[in-house]
């Protein structure tokens, strides 16, 4: 018979709790707000919008990959590539489409909208596992995904009736803003499928995995920045606008904080608890947007949410019930694999 957890052991864990769910709430809140006010809020008498989305791309990415360096250099751990490099690159590409949908798409609809859409990331994440790992779903993981894509489907259609975007004096629900969205939770899922199945294989470590990503990352949005001639645009604006440059600051900074918060989440408290955390994340999220920046929300909206939400409670609740272990299958810290990605 083993000892009950001492009054000390509950404590240190009570904290690492306490520790894990401000680090992601407040990255990620703070994250969700300065995207939106980048990309809807203009800056200057002239009232200008900063629409190199690119850009940010690249300054999230080589501050996480500058970041990373210095935990793969401090601990000690071997710089060089684990994998195939041709196989990071791959999963860089992925992951820019993904990002510079996720920063479009805030042209066309509003944050509130972008964040509830991507609770329906689950959905494309099955039909990848189907096609590229050959995985099978069960009965209440359809369901589930059923009601969140009706809740979202309401949340999107039904706007608030004085809902304007910056860049089309119509409804948010427009064809535009949507295709993003889908391009979005069809590139993060093929993004978090395909990593899975690449790095699964090899002895990888999580600053080395995030590193040579990121690396890719920066080399292949700098050179779409040049190509498409933004560069120096971007840079103009944020010259010329001292309140964008640190907007961009920060919002790198949270972003790349937001990385190791999520990775010490996962090895302490597990996926569950991790996935509980975002989904409440999201929630304040709309929440803070709505109130922050004044969007109204419908009762259709509303109705959504519930859905959405009250759906992902309900299968944490569910899921949450312990199961026997098998001893026989033991996984060590570097075996966990988290998706890189700032979501948020």
């Amino acid at each position: 018979m083993t000892d009950p957890p001492s009054v000390d052991a509950k404590e240190n864990k009570f904290l690492k709790g306490t520790f894990a769910v401000v680090g992601i709430m407040s990255t990620l809140v703070i994250y969700g707000v300065l995207q939106e006010k980048i990309m809807r809020v203009p800056y200057g008498p002239n009232h200008e919008f900063f629409k190199h989305s690119l850009f940010l791309v690249f300054c999230n990415r080589i501050t996480t990959s500058a970041v990373s360096a210095v935990f793969l250099l401090t601990s000690k751990k071997a710089l060089d590539p684990v994998a195939p490099i041709y196989k990071y690159g791959v999963v860089s590409i992925s992951n820019i489409l993904t990002t510079t949908c996720q920063y479009e798409a805030l042209k066309y609809v509003s944050f509130p909208v972008q964040t509830l859409a991507k609770c329906a990331k689950m959905i494309p994440v099955m039909i990848w596992g189907t096609l590229i790992m050959q995985k099978k779903y069960k009965g209440p993981d359809y369901l589930l995904a059923l009601l969140v894509t009706l809740g979202c489907s309401l949340f999107i259609l039904f706007p608030g009736a004085t809902e304007l975007t910056p860049y089309r004096n119509g409804r948010e629900s427009t064809v535009w803003g949507v295709s993003l969205m889908i391009g979005y939770l069809g590139f993060d899922g093929f993004t978090s499928t395909f990593q899975d199945k690449l790095f699964k294989g090899y002895d990888m470590g999580i600053y080395n995995q995030i590193f040579y990503t990121t690396l890719c990352s920066c080399i292949l949005s700098l050179t779409g920045l040049i190509l498409q001639g933004n560069l120096l645009m971007a840079i103009d604006f944020v010259s010329r606008h001292k309140d964008c440059f640190f907007d961009i600051a920060l919002l790198s900074t949270v972003a790349t904080a937001s990385q190791f918060f999520i990775s010490y989440t996962i090895r302490t408290f597990g996926a569950l608890t991790f996935a509980t955390i975002m989904t409440t994340r999201q929630l304040v999220s709309i929440l803070l947007s709505c109130v922050w920046f004044g969007h109204p929300l419908s009762v259709e909206q509303f109705i959504g949410a519930v859905i959405v939400f009250g759906s992902l409670y309900a299968r944490g609740f569910l899921k949450s019930k312990p199961e026997k272990p098998l001893p026989s299958i033991h996984k060590s810290d570097e075996e966990v694999i988290v998706p890189l990605k700032v979501t948020a």
